[in-house]
């Protein structure tokens, strides 16, 4: 039962929220608004859409040191109460009551048209820079994404067909917008629809290390606990032919390239020092360790830097830096350890597990809100690390799967990264949709507009419009167009397209509202990372009860308490040096070489 204090500071950190806002707050007051505001999305704003009953098999691995002392590659056995949770093929929960989930029907769920909202609502006229990040931070988002949340590959059968304008030069008449995955284990029992992942729900570096053990398998080198790389420290060919291109893997571009390289070679420098300090240890100890390692380090960097990066408001700083290193701060935990089991003045690693009343799984909503593809460019310039001299000049369809490694190989990854480093990303607004993903000629052969896919994804996985998702997250909804976005042009265009302000889509109200202080996207996303960005180290024994010296050994824990994102970038670029003297925060701006 929530204590007195704790009720007092959810109604208080609500109604002075509402009223004023937690970002025009001095910062004390700020964050201890925003850890009320969590504890009561705690209590709201999970819904549980079932777990499955774990086999007698699995139920024994649960108490199994051997099966339970390292992640495994489907996400079972993370809670060893019900094992099969967050694990492959389990259900997406909800952030809104489970009743308000039932997608809209036919006509309904195709107005207004998606087709007219990428258009006219979100087509980049002109590329509007966030300029105060850089192109590795969008390639960052996609390379966790890619771990946290697929639906698999979509149904063919049985289209949404959405009706295109005359002038409209689509190739073909209608659109035909493939639906998601049905859910295999859903039945007709008068309950809203529900869809599983193809991925894990925890935050355990499948994007690098698989889903299945056929993969992991092919990765591993088999000695040392080592993953596979080219002599010329590139991802191994093998393992890139035979990609299924309708699926994740057809994303791929040199931005993850980059970030799949790094991180392995990061896997392998934490392979070098473990084999050091272990050498009694076999090749699985070493590789598990490893693992969870460098999983963690992911972890962290995504909470104390990236995350702070594209939301730098004083406030979220320092609050992202809480979640992982409590109130207390960094430098007293690293000196002194944890201060008492809580979370708030310590920190969420180590902390005691915690489902807050609902089991585990990332949710629909969160899926919805990370959908931030206005942050990728249309074009690129890649330069040498070494002088600044431009060496390639390439749209994004040119950087993409089919073309990665023949760049990598031209350009070398340092160029690479760097190039990426002192370019920006786009900013996450209206009229910034990148043109090449509204015709993205995809490498198995399909054409799609990923936009007009974006607004149907979340009408079809019954997500709230706009206000209705507002009003369920406890939040003001707008009551006009003029209320939604402070920009005129903005207010008359989402007129002309919805007529109503109920009916406008998540994804384009969260693109238009005004922004606070140093954010690089919408206030009302932020309410669902309050509660998710938590939950998703706060549920998971690897970062709480099992976030110890005996699973990562004290090597494992220092590694990633001592790492940040420019180390591990110096660590196996050297030469990016220069580009990042001075640079605090790898995923801002890095500084141009040979140039005053």
């Amino acid at each position: 039962m929530p204590s007195l204090f704790s009720k007092l500071l959810t109604t208080t950190a609500h109604a002075v929220d509402r009223s004023v806002g937690w970002h025009r707050l001095p910062r004390p007051l700020g964050v201890l608004t925003l850890v009320g505001l969590r504890s009561r999305l705690r209590e709201r704003n999970l819904y549980d859409t079932g777990v499955p009953a774990a086999s007698d098999e699995l139920i024994g691995r649960a108490s199994d040191p051997a099966w339970t002392s390292a992640r495994t590659i489907d996400g079972t056995l993370n809670d060893l109460g019900q094992p099969l949770m967050g694990s492959i093929g389990t259900r997406f929960g909800r952030n809104v009551p489970l009743d308000a989930t039932w997608p809209e029907q036919l006509p309904e769920i195709l107005e207004p048209n998606p087709r007219r909202i990428s258009r006219e609502l979100l087509t980049r006229d002109r590329f509007i820079p966030a300029t105060t990040l850089n192109v590795l931070a969008a390639a960052w988002l996609q390379f966790e994404v890619h771990d946290w949340f697929s639906h698999g590959k979509a149904e063919a059968e049985n289209p949404w067909e959405v009706e295109l304008a005359e002038d409209d030069p689509w190739w073909e008449r209608p659109m035909r917008i493939p639906r998601t995955r049905r859910d295999p284990t859903h039945t007709e029992d008068g309950s809203p629809p529900t869809f599983v992942t193809a991925d894990s729900h925890w935050w355990d570096g499948s994007q690098i290390y698989g889903s299945r053990r056929e993969f992991t398998d092919a990765l591993r080198a088999h000695e040392d606990g080592k993953l596979r790389l080219d002599p010329n420290g590139l991802l191994p060919r093998d393992l890139e032919e035979g990609l299924d291109l309708s699926d994740v893997a057809g994303n791929f571009w040199i931005g993850l390239g980059v970030l799949h390289t790094l991180f392995s070679l990061e896997h392998n420098a934490i392979c070098d020092r473990l084999r050091a300090e272990y050498p009694a240890w076999s090749d699985d100890e070493v590789f598990e360790h490893a693992r969870l390692i460098n999983a963690a380090l992911m972890a962290k960097i995504h909470t104390v830097e990236w995350t702070p990066a594209i939301i730098a408001h004083p406030t979220t700083r320092y609050a992202m830096h809480a979640n992982w290193w409590g109130l207390v701060g960094q430098r007293f935990r690293k000196r002194f350890g944890r201060f008492g089991s809580g979370e708030v003045l310590s920190g969420i690693p180590g902390s005691p597990t915690h489902h807050h009343g609902v089991p585990y799984s990332l949710t629909e909503e969160f899926v919805a809100v990370y959908r931030m593809h206005p942050l990728l460019p249309d074009e690129f310039t890649f330069r040498s690390v070494e002088n600044d001299e431009v060496l390639q000049e390439r749209t994004f369809p040119e950087v993409g799967v089919l073309s990665t490694r023949g760049l990598l190989e031209e350009m070398g990854m340092a160029s690479a990264a760097y190039s990426l480093g002192i370019a920006h990303p786009g900013a996450i607004t209206l009229h910034n949709y990148p043109r090449f993903l509204q015709h993205f000629e995809r490498a198995d052969g399909t054409t799609i507009d990923l936009a007009a896919t974006d607004i149907m994804r979340v009408r079809e996985r019954g997500v709230p419009r706009y206000n209705a998702f507002r009003k369920f997250l406890g939040v003001k909804p707008a009551e006009s167009f003029d209320q939604l976005t402070d920009n005129p042009t903005w207010a008359e265009e989402l007129q002309r397209v919805y007529g109503d302000v109920d009916r406008v889509d998540l994804m384009v109200g969260l693109y238009a509202e005004p922004l606070p202080k140093g954010f690089g996207f919408s206030d009302t996303a932020f309410r669902i990372f309050i509660l998710m960005a938590s939950r998703r180290l706060k549920s998971d024994r690897f970062f709480t009860t099992d976030y110890t010296p005996e699973i990562y050994t004290q090597t494992g824990l220092d590694w990633v308490s001592n790492t940040t994102m420019v180390d591990v970038l110096l660590r196996h670029y050297p030469e990016l040096g220069p580009a990042l003297q001075g640079v605090e925060n790898a995923f801002a701006p890095w500084v141009r070489v040979g140039r005053e």
